[in-house]
C-alpha cells in the first residue's frame, strides 16, 4: 500500500468529524434560507427614479418654501392729469410697470407661486441667471380666491440645488382713491378764504400691499434687496422706502422738503414741520443709545397725507403719518396736538429696529412688531419732554382688558396655521397685539426690572438683526440678563387668551385665581384650557407698611388695616378682595386719597366696576368708589371712573336711571370744574400736563351734565367766534365746539360746517368734525351721515371716526348704525377698510334683545368675513349688556336716587 501524506490517523478523524458537520451545518441553513424565503420572499431592488415634481396648488394658503427670493428689480409708471376737475371722484387712472424678482430654487419644480392682487399681468418670462437660458412658460393664471396666488406653469423643470432664476412680469393696474394698494389722493388747495375752492392734485401714492403694485413674494419672512425705478414727469419728484414700497409721487410746487419732512407747501413754509424735525432728532438719537445699534440706512424722510388708512405707515426710511400725526401748528393746535405728533413719531421710529431692522416671521407674532412699538412709545418721548409712562395705565391696559375680558378674544401669539388670509391678518391688528402687547411687555420688565429688560432687548436686536423671529427668541435673549424663568413666566400670558381675576380673602390671606370674562358662555371654547393658570408676580402693601412686597403674605391682622395689589398696576391681571377691605379702601380714599398711589386710584375704580361687569362684586361697591373724586383733581382716577360711568350711561341713558346719574355726575364734577374755573375764564390752561386733560373733562363732563354755568361759557364763546373772535384756547376748542353745538341750533350746526370746510390746518378740521356729531337734531346728523360718503366733504380716512362720533351721540347711534349696515359693502369695497372699529363704535350702546337679534341677523351674511371677529365679540357684549342690565338697573337706579 502506498504511502499516504504523512496524517496522522487522530487528525484524519478530526477532519472527517468536521466534514460531517460542516455538510450538516449546510444542510440547515439550506433549510432555513428555504424557510425564511417562503416567509418573505425577496423583491426587486428599486430602480433609480427622478425627483418627485410638486404638482397642484399649495396644501394651504402660505407659499411654497422652497423659492427663496433674493432680489427685485421694479419699474413702475403711473398715468394721471397735472389737474383734474371738480369731479374727480369719477376719474380712473392706472399704472404699468414690469419686475424682475431673482429667486434661488431649492426644489425640483415645474411650478411657480408669487402673490398678486387687482393686477392685470401681461406677460410672464423665467430666465436661469447664470446662463440667460429661458425656460418655457405653458401657462399662467391668477386665482382669483383668498391666495392671491399667481401660478405659473414650465414645461421644463427648474433645478433644485440652489440654482438661481430670474422671473419677470409685465403688469397694469388701476390707481383707485379707496386708501388701499396703490392709490391717488389729493388736497384741497384755497384760493380764496371762503368764496372758490380748487381741487388740486397731490398726487401722492402709498401702497399697503405689496401684492397689489406688482407681483412678489408677499409674506414677512421673505425679505429680499428691492431696486425701484418710477418713471415719472419732469417737475416732479418720486420719493420711496427702502422696502418694498413706493410712496408718494410729488409735485414740487405743491409739496416741499425740509430737513427730510415732507409736506404742504403752505405747512412748510408755516413752520408747522419744524416740531416734527426737532422730535425726530431726539427720540432717534435716544433710540439709538438705549438699543445699542445706530439707525442703519443713510436717510430717513417722513411725509403729511392728506389721505391715509392709519395714523402712520412705518416703513423703512419712508414713514408716512397723516397730517395732524405729523404737522404742530402753535396758533391753532392743542397740547394733545403736540403730545400726538411725539407720540405718533415715537411709535414709527420705534419700528425702524422693531418690525423693520428685526421682523416676526409670521402675523401670529405681530406683537413683536406692535406691541414693542407701542410700549417704546412712551418711553421714547420721554427724551421730547413728554412724561406719559403713567397713561400707558388708562390707554393701553384699561382698554386691553375690555377685550380680553371676552371669550371671543384670541391670544397674543396664535400657532401660525391659524393665521392665514387677509381678513385674518388684518383682525390680528386689534386692542390685543397692540395694547395688551405693550402691556405685557411693561410687566416683563417689572419682574426682571427695567435695567435687565433692555439689556436683553439691545442683545435680541444685535442679535437678530435683518433676519426674522419667533417670540422663545426674545425670550432666550432676556433670559441672559435675569435669575427669573422668562419662558415659564411668559408662556400662558402669550399662548392663552384672556386674563385673571385674583382674589384675596384679608382675613386668611388665601388667594385664587379665576379666568376673568364678562359672559361665562358655555359653546364657545378659548384656544388653551382655562385650567393653565397664569403666573403671576402680585406686588403688594399695606396700611401699616407701604414698602412695595412681593412675597406673598395676605393676611391682616388688625381690623382696620386694608391691603392693596397690583401696585401700580404692573400686573396684567384685576384684583378683587372680600368686602371688608373693599370698604376699608373706600373709606381711605374718603379720608385721606393721597395715601394710595396715584394709578391706583384709577385702578381701584376700573376693577370695581368691571368686576362688577363680570357679575363677581355688587355694583354699588364700585358705585361707592366714585363718592371720593368730589375731593380729588388728579386725572387718572378721573378719567377711569368717566370711562367706567360712561359705559353706565350708554346701558341707561334711554331709560328712567339717566336723569339721576347725570344729576350724580353734576354735584361731582361742579368742585372739578370750579377748580380750573379761572383757568377757562381766562382762556389759559394748567402747566401741568395731566391737568389740562382733566380740565376738558371738566368742562366736557360739566356741560353735558347740564351745570348752567358751563354751558352758558360755552355759548357766550361760541358767539363770539362766530362774531370773527376766537379766543378760546385751543385745547379747551373740541369741547366748547360740541357743547355750544349740542345746546345751540341748525345756524351754530351750519357756521361750524362752513368753518370746518374752509379750515386748513387738520387739528382744527379735526376739531370741527368731532363737534359737528354733538348736535341732538336728527335731520342735521342723518345730513352728516350722507357727507361721509362724500370725499370732497369728508375724506375717506375721516369716514370711520367721524361715524363713530355720531354713534356716540344718543340721538345718532341708531342712525349710525342704520347707515352703517345700510352701506356695510359700499364702504368695504369702496373705501378698501375693515369693519372691526366701526363695528364696535356703533353698537357699544346695544343692551336688548332686540339689537342682539340684529347682530345674528348682520352674522349670518355671507360678507362679514373682513370682520367676522369683531361682529362676534359685539355680540357677545351685547348679550352681556343685556344680562347685566337686567340684573343691576332697579339697583343702580335705587343707589344713584339715595346720593341725591
Amino acid at each position: 500500500m502506498a504511502e499516504g501524506t504523512g496524517m496522522s490517523k487522530a487528525l484524519a478523524g478530526g477532519i472527517g468529524v468536521l466534514t460531517v458537520s460542516s455538510v450538516c451545518g449546510l444542510v440547515l441553513m439550506t433549510v432555513m434560507y428555504k424557510i425564511q424565503i417562503d416567509k418573505f420572499p425577496p423583491v426587486s431592488p428599486p430602480t433609480p427614479t427622478k425627483p418627485v415634481i410638486p404638482t397642484g396648488l399649495p396644501p394651504t394658503l402660505r407659499l411654497p418654501d422652497y423659492l427663496i427670493p433674493e432680489s427685485y428689480k421694479v419699474f413702475l409708471q403711473p398715468y394721471f392729469y397735472s389737474a383734474i376737475t371738480n369731479n374727480y371722484t369719477n376719474q380712473s387712472f392706472i399704472f404699468t410697470g414690469n419686475s424682475t424678482v431673482r429667486v434661488k430654487c431649492m426644489e425640483h419644480s415645474k411650478r411657480i407661486y408669487l402673490h398678486v392682487h387687482d393686477l392685470n399681468v401681461t406677460t410672464v418670462e423665467v430666465t436661469k441667471s447664470d446662463s440667460n437660458e429661458k425656460l418655457v412658460v405653458s401657462g399662467y393664471k391668477i386665482h382669483q380666491n383668498e391666495s392671491n396666488f399667481l401660478e405659473i406653469q414650465l414645461k421644463e423643470t427648474m433645478s433644485g440645488h440652489g440654482t438661481y432664476y430670474d422671473i419677470f412680469t409685465k403688469f397694469e393696474g388701476e390707481l383707485l382713491d379707496n386708501l388701499a394698494g396703490f392709490y391717488a389722493s389729493w388736497y384741497t388747495k384755497n384760493i380764496k378764504a371762503e368764496e372758490v375752492e380748487e381741487e388740486d392734485q397731490e398726487s401722492l401714492l402709498k401702497p399697503t400691499d405689496a401684492r397689489k403694485v406688482f407681483p412678489c413674494f408677499d409674506e414677512p419672512a421673505l425679505k429680499a434687496v428691492f431696486h425701484i425705478t418710477v418713471i415719472h414727469r419732469p417737475g416732479t419728484s418720486a420719493l420711496y422706502s427702502c422696502l418694498l414700497f413706493i410712496y408718494s409721487f410729488v409735485n414740487i410746487s405743491q409739496i416741499i422738503c425740509i430737513s427730510k419732512i415732507h409736506a404742504r407747501t403752505e405747512a412748510i413754509e408755516a413752520g408747522h414741520a419744524d416740531y416734527a424735525i426737532q422730535v425726530t432728532e431726539n427720540i432717534l438719537k435716544y433710540y439709538q443709545n438705549i438699543f445699542g445699534l445706530k439707525y442703519p440706512l443713510k436717510k430717513i424722510d417722513q411725509i403729511a397725507l392728506p389721505d391715509i388708512s392709519a395714523g402712520a405707515l412705518e416703513n423703512w426710511g419712508f414713514i408716512s403719518y397723516q397730517e395732524s400725526g405729523l404737522l404742530y401748528d402753535k396758533k391753532t393746535a392743542s397740547s394733545f396736538d403736540q403730545e400726538r405728533v411725539a407720540t405718533m413719531i415715537a411709535h414709527a421710529l420705534a419700528h425702524q429696529w422693531f418690525g423693520n431692522l428685526v421682523t416676526m416671521r409670521w402675523w401670529n407674532d405681530l406683537w413683536l412688531n406692535e406691541g414693542f412699538a407701542t410700549y417704546m412709545s412712551y418711553i421714547g418721548v420721554q427724551d421730547a419732554g413728554w412724561d406719559l409712562r403713567d397713561l400707558i395705565v388708562l390707554r393701553e391696559i384699561q382698554t386691553a382688558f375690555q377685550v380680553d375680558s371676552l371669550n371671543s378674544s384670541h391670544p397674543l401669539s396664535l400657532q401660525e396655521n391659524y393665521i392665514q388670509t387677509s381678513a385674518e391678518i388684518i383682525d390680528l391688528f386689534d386692542d390685543i397685539t397692540y395694547r395688551k402687547g405693550a402691556a405685557l411687555l411693561r410687566m416683563l420688565a417689572t419682574f426682571m426690572t427695567e435695567e435687565a429688560f433692555m439689556k436683553g432687548i439691545k442683545t435680541y436686536l444685535d442679535k437678530f438683526q435683518y433676519n426674522n423671529t419667533v417670540y422663545n427668541d426674545l425670550w432666550n435673549c432676556l433670559q441672559e440678563e435675569t435669575k427669573e424663568n422668562v419662558e415659564a413666566f411668559m408662556s400662558t400670558w402669550i399662548e392663552q387668551a384672556g386674563y385673571p381675576v385674583i382674589t384675596i380673602i384679608t382675613q386668611t390671606g388665601e388667594t385664587s385665581q379665576e379666568h376673568f370674562l364678562l359672559l361665562i358662555h358655555s359653546n364657545i371654547v378659548n384656544f388653551l384650557p382655562n385650567s393653565i393658570p397664569w403666573q403671576v408676580d402680585i406686588r403688594y402693601i399695606k396700611s401699616t407698611d407701604f414698602a412695595v412686597k412681593n412675597e406673598p403674605h395676605f393676611e391682616l391682622k388688625d381690623k382696620d388695616d386694608w391691603l392693596l395689589a397690583n401696585v401700580n398696576c404692573t400686573g396684567f391681571f384685576r384684583v378683587n378682595y372680600d368686602e371688608e377691605n373693599w370698604n376699608k379702601l373706600r373709606m381711605q380714599l374718603e379720608r385721606n386719597h393721597n395715601v394710595i398711589p396715584l394709578i391706583n386710584r384709577g385702578q381701584l375704580i376700573d376693577d370695581a366696576f368691571n368686576i362688577a361687569r363680570g357679575h363677581r362684586l355688587n355694583v354699588t361697591i364700585a358705585l361707592s368708589l366714585t363718592k371720593y373724586l368730589i375731593n380729588d383733581t388728579e386725572y387718572i382716577p378721573w378719567e377711569s371712573a368717566l370711562k367706567n360711568l360712561d359705559h353706565l350711561i350708554l346701558m341707561f341713558d334711554r331709560s328712567e336711571v339717566y336723569g339721576p346719574i347725570m344729576k350724580y355726575l353734576r354735584k361731582q364734577i361742579t368742585p372739578l370744574y370750579k377748580h380750573f374755573e379761572e383757568y377757562t375764564l381766562n382762556g389759559t390752561i394748567p402747566e401741568k400736563h395731566t391737568e389740562q386733560y382733566n380740565q376738558v373733562n371738566a368742562i366736557s363732563v360739566a356741560c353735558s351734565s347740564g351745570f348752567p354755568e358751563c354751558i352758558e361759557m360755552a355759548k357766550s364763546l361760541f358767539k363770539d367766534y362766530r362774531n370773527g373772535t376766537n379766543d378760546i384756547h385751543p385745547n379747551l376748542r373740541r369741547a366748547i365746539y360740541c357743547s355750544a353745538i349740542a345746546s345751540g341750533d341748525e345756524y351754530d350746526w351750519e357756521f361750524a360746517w362752513k368753518e370746518y370746510q374752509r379750515a386748513t390746518v387738520t387739528a382744527e378740521k379735526d376739531k370741527l368734525r368731532y363737534a359737528l356729531t354733538c348736535t341732538k337734531e336728527i335731520w342735521l346728523l342723518n345730513r352728516y351721515l350722507q357727507y361721509t360718503l362724500d370725499p370732497s366733504k369728508i375724506r375717506k380716512m375721516d369716514l370711520v371716526s367721524t361715524i363713530s362720533y355720531i354713534a356716540k351721540n344718543v340721538a345718532g347711534q341708531p342712525l349710525a348704525w342704520d347707515f352703517v349696515r345700510g352701506h356695510w359693502s359700499y364702504i368695504t369695497q369702496e373705501y378698501g377698510i375693515s369693519l372691526g372699529s366701526l363695528l364696535d363704535a356703533v353698537t357699544k350702546r346695544f343692551s336688548t334683545d332686540v339689537e342682539l337679534e340684529e347682530l345674528q341677523r348682520e352674522q349670518d351674511e355671507d360678507d362679514q368675513a373682513l370682520a367676522a371677529r369683531a361682529l362676534e365679540q359685539v355680540i357677545e357684549r351685547t348679550e352681556a349688556n343685556i344680562k347685566w342690565v337686567k340684573e343691576n338697573k332697579q339697583i343702580v337706579k335705587e343707589w344713584f336716587m339715595g346720593e341725591l
